[in-house]
């Protein structure tokens, strides 16, 4: 009964002691002081700031430097304030395109451990730095671009048609940073040095411009097919999405060295005009430009995506393998890369063919390939659903020297070098009694 009293008696003063302390808590006071003017920067800046902080009451927490383009907070530096003191810091104001000069708003918080704010807001007076130059950085040289009007730089050179390099400023004042601009997502941006692709309709003598207000720049190739301008996918290739017609003539232009592009014969007849006569059915098409080679990739599409192989036999036909590839096996070898799947051309429904030449576009001893029923992994055509009655071109079946469904060459067969061999995959007997022929032309 006595322990009991005791323990009672305990419980008891542990609850008066913490009903106290609930009652006593103390938010404290955070001030502070800015020992810094406030009065202007420019985009691109480190602001430098100090501020004496204090709490007579409350250990403090928390001191936030923080930057308000209109409503929206761009810029933010945190500090941790363990004891009152002064504390520095800098705060960067962002660069931005288009953004014109203007008051920012410049906020600084206080907050101590009991989660008690102190505020100060400041007008600052942001203006865009108008460099005396700028720089432009390739992977082997640097070319000082000179300021000819407001924001606008040029730089006059010999250069050939394509040179990649990014841009940069030097510091505008002492609290400055250099402003680096290169290519992300399709556009010129500030905070990259991802290189951009300047290119001239040829290699020589011509002037790249920049505008470090609008992040206006060129030259770049406008690329047209029937009017409709391409867009880029990487350096080396520019895509367009168009309804073709079977016989149609395409008008390109912006293509430098056109007459020395090689054209696939699946898809194009290149008239005195310089147009392309479309071979294929009418229908979706995605034409791709193809630089470092110099020849255009055509892909059926569907839905805006890349089609594949309907169970009426319409639709696309793909091939991915070794020994294969456009415009030459050599340099540009389809192998088991699935982004690489060649489209076969559908001349006339439900039969798809390739072109290719001995020792060019296929190799003369050695082919491992096989038909797609998509670009990528899944329907293929095996032993058991594609036939042929080739005495040249054999089909695997996993005990012929070629696994089930690839191709490969009759024992003591070669191809002719530099001969023309027409593939065609017909399917009008249904899709599962495909029959390849194979001609030599």
């Amino acid at each position: 009964m006595k322990n009991f009293r005791y323990l009672f008696l305990a419980l008891i003063g542990t609850f008066l002691i913490s009903s106290c302390n609930d009652n006593d808590v103390v938010p404290g006071n955070p001030v502070m002081e800015s020992k810094a003017d406030f009065g202007s920067a420019m985009f691109g800046d480190s602001l430098p700031f100090t501020v004496g902080v204090s709490d007579a009451d409350v250990p403090l927490s928390t001191l936030k430097a923080q930057l308000f383009f209109g409503d929206e907070k761009v810029s933010e530096t945190v500090i941790r304030t363990k004891t009152n003191a002064d504390y520095s810091g800098k705060i960067f104001i962002p660069y931005y395109a288009d953004i014109p000069n203007g008051t920012a708003t410049l906020k600084l918080v206080l907050q101590n451990i009991n989660f008690t704010i102190t505020e100060k807001e400041y007008d600052l007076s942001v203006t865009r730095p108008d460099f005396e130059y700028l720089t432009f950085v390739t992977s082997d040289a640097e070319y000082r671009m000179e300021r000819v009007a407001p924001y606008q730089y040029e730089l006059q050179g010999t250069f050939p048609q394509k040179v990649k390099g990014y841009i940069k400023s030097p510091k505008a004042s002492t609290q400055g940073n250099e402003v680096f601009f290169g290519w992300e997502n399709g556009a010129i941006t500030q905070g990259s040095v991802s290189p951009i692709s300047f290119s001239n309709s040829s290699a020589g003598e011509y002037v790249i411009s920049f505008n470090s207000k609008t992040y206006e720049a060129a030259p770049f190739i406008k690329l047209l097919v029937e009017g409709k301008e391409m867009q880029m996918i990487d350096d080396d290739n520019y895509k367009v999405d168009l309804s073709l017609s079977q016989g149609q003539k395409l008008s390109l232009s912006g293509f430098p060295d056109y007459n020395q592009w090689w054209i696939d014969p699946d898809f194009f007849i290149r008239g005195d005009d310089g147009k392309l006569e479309f071979l294929p059915l009418s229908g979706n098409y995605r034409v791709i430009a193809n630089f470092k080679h110099k020849y255009f990739i055509v892909e059926a599409l569907k839905d805006g995506n890349p089609a594949s192989l309907q169970s009426d036999g319409t639709g696309a036909i793909w091939i991915i393998g070794d020994g294969i590839g456009k415009p030459g096996v050599a340099q540009n070898q389809v192998s088991w890369n699935t982004d690489k799947a060649l489209y076969m051309s559908q001349i006339q429904p439900k039969k798809y063919q390739v072109t290719v030449i001995a020792g060019t576009s296929i190799a003369t001893n050695n082919i491992n390939f096989k038909f797609f029923h998509q670009k990528g992994w899944g329907g293929e055509y095996g032993s058991t659903t594609i036939s042929t009655t080739s005495d040249v071109i054999l089909i695997g079946n996993g005990t012929n020297g070629r696994d089930n469904g690839n191709l490969g060459l009759v024992e003591g067969q070669t191809l002719e070098t530099g001969a023309t061999y027409v593939f065609t995959v017909d399917v009008t007997e249904g899709i599962a009694k495909a029959v390849l022929t194979v001609v030599k032309k």
